[in-house]
């Protein structure tokens, strides 16, 4: 455990304290091992143990419920939102206008950087949201495309 050099009346000694509990040590002096009782009770220091709490998933629905669908299945509406704040700067698209997954729908400019906004679902543009200029936000619909 630790280590010490004593010098006593001229006399040098290596202690080394091996082991203690409650109030007996054993201790190792100049290579000789002995007990020693300790009139008051040591305490080792121990180091604290890392407890961490159960975490828990924040589903909003059942564990069992499916939360996403086949990909070939037809899907309802879907909203096209933005992804940061910022400006549209151009829009590519009208209301009623068929599109496909990919298809450019607009450019938003965030951060004076050009953000090419594209569709995530078969459909047709239902209804739109914004023009050339408008300022948005984060999590705003942009686009909603329907069947």
């Amino acid at each position: 455990m630790k280590k010490f050099k004593f010098t006593i009346q001229g006399n040098e000694y290596d202690v080394e304290i091996m082991n203690v509990e409650d109030n007996l040590a054993e201790i190792e002096v100049n290579g000789t091992t002995y007990k020693v009782e300790v009139d008051k009770k040591l305490q080792q220091t121990k180091t604290p143990k890392l407890v961490r709490a159960v975490v828990a998933p924040s589903t909003e629905s059942h564990a069992s419920t499916a939360k996403t669908s086949s990909p070939a299945a037809q899907k309802g509406a879907g909203h096209i939102k933005s992804p940061l704040p910022g400006t549209i700067l151009n829009v590519f698209v009208r209301e009623g206008d068929p599109v496909k997954i990919g298809d450019k729908l607009l450019i938003l400019e965030a951060m004076k950087m050009e953000n090419n906004i594209n569709a995530d679902k078969e459909g047709i543009v239902k209804v739109l949201k914004v023009k050339v200029g408008d300022s948005v936000l984060e999590g705003d619909t942009l686009i909603e495309i329907g069947v």
